[in-house]
């Protein structure tokens, strides 16, 4: 077991936690980011194309809109930590301040006089076949971030609470037709929302359901390849008429003619050259691995539903599935020493991010049951740094 001391650990690495990095970094506090074992970035590390994040007229990746920030809060001198947190144990008194001991996963032991907590939290999957494997593509947790990709599209949206109708609602504006499912035969929503939705000619709801699979569809993986393979060849009036050529899984190269890109996909060139199997044509116009062959992306096609009361069995075509089942906030390891709400969130003061406990602060989606987007998270991020710069001065 290993004792470090640190003036500021801030714990998670999401929008919040690297933020709070960078600013307390540009401070001189050279925070310490403990940012999980396993998938460090928090929930943006498991979506694709991020559409709403300023700066990104053209949208990035989650995976790269964290690195970046990773990189940025490197930059200002945040030094990181892949580990899990395990406990925080209040200290004595230390140059007025209390102190804390974070223990973690790897048994090591932290110690500090200030503690951002910036763990997010995770959102209730139905477990049912198909949501793993189609998650990000066409399975979603967050209508918010992912509607607009559904335009005249047929939605199912997966809950019975406020959220799973304020979410039906607001997809309203994008799919073709939106299905709300509950297991019950009455909703947790308040009345109000339930009377909206009724309303709505768009929103049809279902009761005394579940979902108990997600579909998908896509082509094999033989008419895949024959696909891109006719794709790749050369269709240009301008090429050799006569050139030989060679075809491997997914890739036409002419050979004999002159060198020229007529399409995306398509190339000439004037020599014999090497092969190679498992690339497309747009190894050539795009870099050697932008064209590495890639299995077809399956997407959501439709759901498989029980009724819980006849036990009956049917399906439904849709091309999204919004689950709105509700958030577990990732705060168990402090429930010791800072005040959580019944439902686990981390409770601050209004308008900040000071907890109950004197030198902990909170930030993000462990805090926020309300917009949990990621800039709203970097925001909070930015606040609780601030906060803590005060506290520490």
């Amino acid at each position: 077991m290993f004792h470090v001391k640190h003036r500021v650990i801030i714990i998670g690495s999401g929008p919040a936690g690297y933020t709070a990095a960078i600013y307390l970094g540009r401070a001189g506090f050279n925070p310490l980011v403990i940012t999980g074992a396993l998938a460090p970035g928090g929930q943006l590390v498991n979506t694709t194309e991020v559409e709403n994040f300023p700066g990104f007229p053209e949208g990035i990746l989650g995976p790269e809109l964290m690195d970046r920030m990773r990189k940025q809060a490197e930059r200002f001198g945040a030094e990181f930590l892949p580990a899990d947190v395990e406990s925080v144990e209040a200290l004595p008194q230390h140059d007025d301040h209390p102190q804390y001991r974070l223990t973690t996963s790897d048994d090591e032991t932290l110690e500090t006089s200030a503690v951002i907590v910036a763990t997010g939290s995770n959102v209730r999957k139905l477990g049912v076949p198909g949501e793993e494997e189609l998650s990000g593509h066409g399975v979603s947790y967050c209508a918010t971030c992912d509607g607009f990709f559904f335009k005249d599209k047929p939605i199912v949206v997966v809950g019975g609470g406020d959220s799973a109708f304020e979410e039906a609602l607001f997809l309203t504006r994008f799919g073709s037709s939106v299905t709300l499912i509950h297991r019950r035969g009455s909703f947790r929503a308040s009345q109000i929302m339930v009377e909206r939705a009724k309303a709505d000619p768009k929103l049809t709801l279902v009761t005394n359901t579940v979902v108990t699979a997600i579909t998908s569809d896509a082509p094999s993986p033989a008419a895949a390849d024959e696909t891109s393979t006719a794709n790749s060849s050369v269709q240009s009036g301008d090429q050799a008429p006569s050139a030989p050529s060679i075809k491997a899984a997914g890739v036409s190269l002419n050979i004999g003619a002159g060198v020229g890109l007529t399409k995306p996909g398509t190339a000439t060139i004037d020599k014999p050259a090497i092969t190679l199997p498992g690339l497309d044509g747009n190894a050539l116009g795009g870099g050697l691995l932008s064209g590495l062959a890639k299995q077809p992306q399956k997407y959501v096609t439709g759901v498989t539903l029980r009724n819980t009361v006849t036990g009956e069995e049917s399906t439904l075509d849709c091309n999204a599935v919004f689950v709105a089942i509700g958030h577990t906030p990732a705060t168990d390891f402090v429930a010791d020493v800072v005040k959580r709400d019944a439902d686990g969130y981390i409770t601050v003061d209004a308008g900040s991010t000071v907890t109950s406990a004197p030198g902990i602060f909170a930030a993000g989606d462990c805090v926020d049951r309300t917009y949990r987007q990621a800039i709203s998270a970097a925001g909070m991020g930015c606040r609780a740094a601030l906060d803590t710069q005060a506290y520490l001065e």
